[in-house]
């Protein structure tokens, strides 16, 4: 059985369609499941068991021996949130016990880190363990993926096969649910549909012009293909980013998105909110030569195409991958 924790959440609900088109149904999903408004992302997926989130120890006790992987997804992934206590007791206590088990059983662990914990850019973005300790997120959230990164990294005893996943700026079906936290994607394809423009975030740092802030948008079949390769081929253990290695201007995405729509192009800008502003990333972009050294040659989506394929055949037809 794989477990998929997080599974009623964007990510993971993509990945456990993944591993059913893979031929794959003895799946543990965990979560939540209280959260409603989730419900389309889970419900027709084909699973074994259903297990909520504050029954996952005890089941992993009485279960152990069924498991033979764990994709954690789960976490809490809000930004703006500013309560550590609760990302210390969903990203670090909750990972560190299933990091225990899957080390105990010598089981395969793919595990949720975040571009964020590269801060400020300040030392680069690349998934090398040696700069892990001076990385400084600018957020809490940021802060709890990083921290779990280097306890791990600090471990004498191991999963024989571990993965922490740096995700870039994921984007596609199944985050309608994230609200502030969705992708612009999401945002300008509501925003236009509704008003016929959309409104991005004027910039508030010289270096880049109102909208010429630059991310590396990853679709997220191209992160669900990622994760399949490390569970799969398996390679050295370690942290690896999953990105394109390529950064874009939130104009390109924006401009991606009115094309798909078939929509002339209306952008204008507001103001960063207060509450971000000083911890706002304008520039990343994922170092991608370990995952492709490792073997992995999937051609990755551009943008265009991935935005297209997300409004066309998803947001426009209110469907779920």
């Amino acid at each position: 059985m794989i477990i998929v924790t997080g599974a009623a959440g964007f990510i993971a609900s993509c990945m456990v369609q993944k591993l059913n088109e893979e031929g794959i149904h003895n799946i543990g999903i965990v979560d939540d499941f209280s959260v409603q408004n989730k419900e389309d992302n889970w419900k027709n997926k084909s699973y074994s068991v259903k297990i909520e989130r504050s029954d996952f120890e005890n089941w992993l006790v009485k279960n152990g021996e069924k498991v033979d992987a764990i994709i954690h997804l789960g976490a809490r992934t809000d930004t703006t949130e500013f309560d550590r206590s609760i990302f210390e007791r969903l990203n670090v206590a909750f990972s560190k016990m299933i990091w225990t088990f899957a080390e105990s059983h010598n089981t395969p662990l793919l595990y949720a880190s975040s571009a964020a914990t590269y801060g400020g850019g300040e030392h680069g973005y690349s998934d090398n363990h040696d700069i892990v300790d001076s990385l400084v997120p600018l957020n809490p959230y940021g802060d709890s993926k990083n921290e779990f990164d280097q306890w791990a990294l600090g471990q004498e005893k191991t999963p024989e096969h571990w993965y922490g996943l740096k995700f870039f700026n994921v984007y596609g079906p199944n985050e309608y649910h994230k609200g502030r936290m969705s992708s612009v994607i999401l945002g300008a394809f509501n925003q236009i549909r509704k008003n016929g423009g959309m409104k991005l975030f004027r910039s508030h740092n010289p270096d880049y012009k109102d909208g010429e802030q630059l991310r590396d948008f990853i679709y997220v079949k191209d992160v669900v293909n990622m994760m399949w390769f490390l569970l799969n081929e398996k390679p050295e253990s370690g942290l690896y980013n999953i990105g394109t290695g390529e950064a874009r201007t939130f104009l390109d995405l924006t401009r991606a998105t009115f094309n798909a729509l078939g929509v002339e192009e209306n952008i204008s800008f507001i103001d960063t909110p207060e509450d971000i502003r000083d911890k706002y990333q304008y520039f990343t972009e994922a170092e991608m030569d370990k995952l492709l050294n490792a073997g992995y040659e999937t051609p990755i989506t551009s943008l265009e195409d991935g935005v297209e394929d997300y409004v066309r055949n998803y947001l426009k037809e209110g469907r779920i991958y």
